[in-house]
């Protein structure tokens, strides 16, 4: 009602009271105000009545459709909720939603009932069909229909799904009837190969094979040989069938057709009934024309292509599958055998009878090619292992020599005893006169002269005898092809390295003690040492070009340079340790004024230059002059150190004891004159003894100083005599104080003594 509308959005106060400010909201309102008010809204209201009034009026019948209608939805809307009541009441007396339910679950199980029915009745029907299947293939065997019965145990082993992962749930009948198709393949299995075990029979007495056509086994009779095979192929267990049979064609026909081949003839022979072959016999004959040696193997081949040929035709009757099923068995056997028995000894021992070998190689080819032919050998497979064999005949050359080469080194290193004839000894004059001086033939295997410092040094027989056979092997590797040249470079390296795999692992005992095989090690290290640097310049460019590259010895000659330092040092010590024991002995040269005491050291000195006079013995006839004498040494470096500082040590020395102090001195000295004689002759140095052995000095100056007074002591320090002689400030005062008793003038000499800066 827009007019309405319009009327009330015409009532505004401010219009009503428009004489009066309302611009602030806080001014309140007068009672005359109010009063005028009230009346102008009484008027308005009274309007409105009269406008709401006309409008009803005017649109009366509008309004009376508008109640009709209204009227008519509430008188429906109680026809529904009185039908709606009624339907309310009919399903709580009866649920016919439960009931309804229950019939559906009714049907659904009903269904199901008659779904696992049928598949139950499906599974019997397969278990019933396959179980017949069975036992007609259990029939068919036992009446001799041997294909029949095969073709039905593979059709079920396809049902079965045997070698497959057994399903999850799956029935228990099939796990049964897999027990029982595997109980009917191997009785089937069983019977076949007896069959074949009847077909082929080996007479040893005759040297016959017979092959039967028509066999018989218990009931079963006339069954021929080729429905045997058909039906071991077709359940797979070809292999199986012909494995007895192909095993002793092999050990008793092929056998002998290899080991004595220009001893038998192979005869084949056939018997017949009534036109059909009902036998075939293959025979070894003694040969009439007997070869002495069948050096390019043609007696073995053509005897093992004709056992070959009879086998194919006679026993696999030309079928490809048996055939290849039978050379499968027997190829590895008999390639390695021919290997073994022939080719592996008939190839060359001398390189320049390689070019000999090459008619074996053309007629191995011509065998290889003919089983081939025969489908005796696959043309795909990886077969051909005899032709490969004689082809490679250089690396097998290679290879053998090789063996050899290790073998003869191995044999001189363990066979060497590691000394030296009696009456070679190593003199400096004899090498001093550059080779003039000759040795018998005894003496040449264990003189040799050094590469680089053309010394002559003595060495062991297995050191010189291996460097000959290291030599002999690289002189081949210079006139070989490219991979002999390989196999005997790495012969000739490997022969080195088994002198350090070898020696030290043989003379482990002697190496714990002073003796000469140690010695002799050192020598041979030093000797090898400079023989295997030396064999790149002498023989690397002779070597084949293919060989260049990694034909070294450089890397190995460091090793032998290290073990002869090794070796001797640990002589060395050896030595110096035994030395020490015998002057601890000595007890530090105490009291020697005393009998018992004196005798001790004496003894002890004694053992010193006995054990010193050995250990000449042992080093001067093997080691080199200038080894000798720096080894030597430093063993007496040690021994006078010692015994120099033990008795400076002393604290206190009366007069007997200095006398007594200073004849082990002297003793000592005199008793190792010979062998200082011998150090300042052993090489062509000038350098005198005293420089090698600082010590040396000091204990022949401390012998004097044993009986010098005590001024002459000091005199001696002060003028630098001792301090020349090794001796220091601290080991003169001390050996003062320990020799002079306390005076003004032991004082007045120990100041000057402190007082000199040397």
């Amino acid at each position: 009602m827009p007019e309405i509308d319009a009327l009330f959005e015409s009532i505004n106060l401010r219009d009503l009271l428009a004489g009066h400010d309302l611009s602030d909201p806080t001014t309140p309102l007068s009672a005359p105000d109010l009063r005028l008010l009230i009346n102008r809204l009484d008027s308005h209201s009274l309007r409105i009545k009269s406008k709401v009034q006309s409008y009803l009026a005017a649109h009366h019948s509008e309004f009376s459709d508008l109640f009709s209608t209204c009227q008519d939805a509430v008188s429906r809307t109680r026809l529904i909720s009185g039908d709606v009541s009624d339907v309310v009441e009919l399903i709580s007396d009866r649920p016919v939603d439960v009931e309804i339910r229950r019939v559906v679950d009714e049907i659904a199980e009903k269904t199901k009932e008659v779904r696992v029915k049928r598949e139950s009745l499906e599974v019997v029907s397969a278990v019933v069909g396959i179980c017949e299947a069975l036992e007609e293939a259990k029939v068919g065997l036992r009446g001799g229909r041997f294909r029949f019965a095969a073709e039905r145990v593979r059709e079920m082993k396809g049902v079965l799904r045997v070698g497959e992962e057994e399903e999850e749930g799956e029935p228990l009948a099939y796990v049964l009837l897999r027990k029982e198709w595997s109980h009917c393949f191997d009785e089937i299995q069983e019977v076949l190969a007896k069959f074949m075990e009847s077909a082929v029979r080996l007479e040893m007495e005759s040297c016959k094979l017979r092959i039967s056509y028509q066999l018989s086994v218990g009931e079963i009779t006339g069954i021929a040989l080729t429905s045997v095979l058909e039906a071991m192929e077709v359940i797979g267990m070809l292999d199986y069938g012909l494995a007895k049979a192909a095993d002793s064609i092999f050990k008793h026909v092929v056998t002998p057709a290899v080991t004595h081949a220009s001893t038998f003839n192979v005869v084949e022979d056939y018997c017949k009934t009534s036109g059909d072959i009902t036998e075939a016999t293959l025979k070894l004959e003694l040969s009439s024309d007997h070869k002495a040696e069948d050096v390019d193997g043609d007696a073995i081949y053509s005897g093992i292509l004709k056992v070959v040929k009879f086998i194919c035709s006679s026993l696999c009757f030309g079928n490809a599958t048996w055939i290849h099923s039978f050379g499968r068995l027997t190829w590895p056997r008999i390639s390695k055998l021919i290997i073994s028995k022939f080719l592996s000894k008939v190839v060359p021992e001398d390189a320049s009878k390689l070019a000999d070998f090459q008619k074996v190689i053309e007629r191995t080819s011509q065998f290889e090619t003919a089983l081939k032919e025969l489908s005796f050998i696959s043309p795909s497979d990886a077969e051909g292992r005899l032709s490969e064999y004689a082809e490679n005949v250089e690396v097998h050359f290679a290879s053998r020599k090789k063996i050899e080469i290790l073998a003869k080194a191995r044999s001189l290193l363990l066979q060497c005893n590691f000394t030296i004839p009696k009456g070679l000894a190593m003199r400096n004059a004899s090498f001093k006169s550059d080779g003039a001086e000759s040795f018998d033939e005894n003496s040449s295997k264990h003189i040799v002269r050094l590469l680089f410092t053309s010394e002559m040094c003595v060495v062991s027989e297995a050191a010189s005898q291996l460097m000959h056979l290291v030599h002999k092997t690289l002189k081949d590797v210079c006139v070989s092809s490219g991979r002999v040249a390989s196999e005997f470079y790495h012969a000739a390296r490997d022969s080195i390295l088994l002198y350090e795999a070898v020696v030290p692992v043989k003379l482990e005992k002697q190496l714990n003690g002073i003796n000469q095989a140690a010695a002799l090690l050192h020598n041979d290290c030093l000797y090898l040492f400079e023989e295997i640097l030396g064999l790149a310049f002498e023989y690397r460019d002779s070597f084949p070009s293919s060989i260049k590259e990694y034909a070294v010895f450089a890397d190995v000659a460091p090793r032998f340079k290290l073990m002869a330092e090794e070796v001797l040092q640990r002589q060395v010590q050896l030595v110096v340790s035994s030395l020490r024991e015998a002057i601890d002995s000595a007890d530090g040269f105490q009291d020697t004024h005393q009998m018992k005491q004196f005798e001790s050291a004496k003894f002890s000195i004694e053992q010193v230059v006995f054990s010193l006079e050995k250990v000449h013995m042992i080093w001067e006839p093997v080691l080199r002059p200038k080894t000798y004498k720096q080894s030597m040494c430093v063993v007496l470096e040690s021994v006078f150190r010692r015994i120099t500082r033990d008795i400076l040590l002393l604290d206190d020395m009366a007069a007997d004891e200095t006398f007594q102090l200073q004849r082990l001195i002297h003793l000592m000295m005199e008793n190792l004159s010979s062998l200082l004689g011998s150090l300042k002759s052993a090489d062509d140095s000038s350098r005198p003894l005293d420089d090698l052995i600082p010590s040396l000095r000091k204990t022949q100056k401390l012998a004097e100083l044993l009986d010098m007074p005590l001024k002459s002591i000091t005199s001696a320090w002060e003028s630098g005599e001792l301090f020349s002689c090794n001796f220091s400030k601290t080991e003169v005062q001390d050996f003062i104080k320990a020799i002079f008793a306390d005076s003004p003038l032991r004082k007045e000499c120990l100041w000057r003594i402190e007082d000199v800066v040397n």
